[in-house]
């Protein structure tokens, strides 16, 4: 599963983003990241572009968007509760991407630190 600053370390040529993607047989797109991404085209330069980009990106049949669902908001509130509990929160868009990770049992590939504390979840960091 890619965070939007996954994806755009692999636009962006990251070595260990694209080996990371290339070895995967299957890659989770989750539907909050499509927004963020889609937000961000929306006010940069190259808007167009990118959205062809993205487009061709999830053409690819190992590519598949995780929507949101009940069983998401259940792992939300859970890991919700665990950072609160703990004095960590972690941005609001990140807790749903951890609660699709955690729901399909994937591992989130991420170049933000702030997923390791989320136990729940598997977490790929990529240096930067």
């Amino acid at each position: 599963m890619l965070d939007t600053s996954a994806y755009a370390a692999f636009k962006r040529g990251h070595a260990e983003a694209a080996s990371a993607l290339r070895k995967s047989p299957e890659i989770l797109l989750p539907a909050i990241v499509l927004g963020e991404l889609w937000a961000g085209f929306e006010v940069g330069s190259k808007r167009e572009q990118n959205r062809q980009e993205l487009d061709a990106f999830l053409a690819s049949p190992r590519v598949a968007l995780a929507p949101v669902t009940g069983e998401t908001a259940a792992r939300y509130a859970a890991i919700y509760a665990y950072l609160r509990g703990n004095g960590r929160p972690i941005p609001t868009n990140d807790l749903w991407i951890a609660a699709l990770a955690m729901e399909h049992g994937a591992t989130l590939l991420t170049a933000d630190a702030h997923f390791l504390q989320v136990p729940q979840i598997l977490v790929s960091h990529l240096a930067m």
